[in-house]
């Protein structure tokens, strides 16, 4: 089973390459709005999966609305997935080449351990970038302390101004 959410469809197709059973969320990438809540779930096989309660109340599909907004967001998945990746890559270089970054991981980069693997296997590399700062949670904590633009996101599914607010 492969969560392909950060990958999405649109770089990498892990059915094709055996897995068995692939999820995605459309909240993040396949939407891009962080307006719909769901995921869809791809197999080349029969899986017998009890429903939970919840998903017996909605009867396990989507309603109309997210559907219609997960379909306005594929539309422009390719060109938001080559623009986010390409950014991603830009950012690591750059950390990756800064005096007070002790580590940078991204798959993008020749330094990642399995940089070989995802170049085989994904069309690109995606927009997570991940990195730790010299002189470990203190010097860390100051850094996001004087950061101006970007702040603590509780979800991955986006942000809204006052989750925004309550950190200032």
């Amino acid at each position: 089973m492969v969560d392909n959410t950060f990958a999405s469809p649109f770089l990498q197709q892990p059915l094709a390459l055996g897995a068995q059973v692939v999820v995605h969320s459309t909240t993040k990438y396949l939407s891009g709005h962080s307006d719909v809540l769901g995921g869809p779930c791809w197999s080349m096989m029969r899986i017998y999966i009890k429903p939970s309660s919840s998903i017996k109340r909605r009867r396990g599909r989507a309603g109309p609305l997210d559907c219609w907004l997960t379909l306005r967001g594929v539309k422009t998945l390719a060109v938001r997935m080559r623009q986010h990746t390409q950014n991603a890559q830009r950012i690591a270089e750059h950390l990756a080449g800064h005096p007070r970054v002790h580590r940078v991981v991204y798959p993008g980069l020749a330094s990642h351990p399995q940089h070989k693997l995802a170049r085989e296997q994904m069309s690109g590399f995606g927009a997570i970038v991940t990195f730790e700062i010299e002189g470990g949670r203190e010097a860390a904590n100051a850094f996001v302390r004087r950061l101006k633009i970007f702040i603590f996101a509780e979800s991955l599914a986006g942000w809204n101004r006052s989750s925004a607010t309550r950190r200032r």
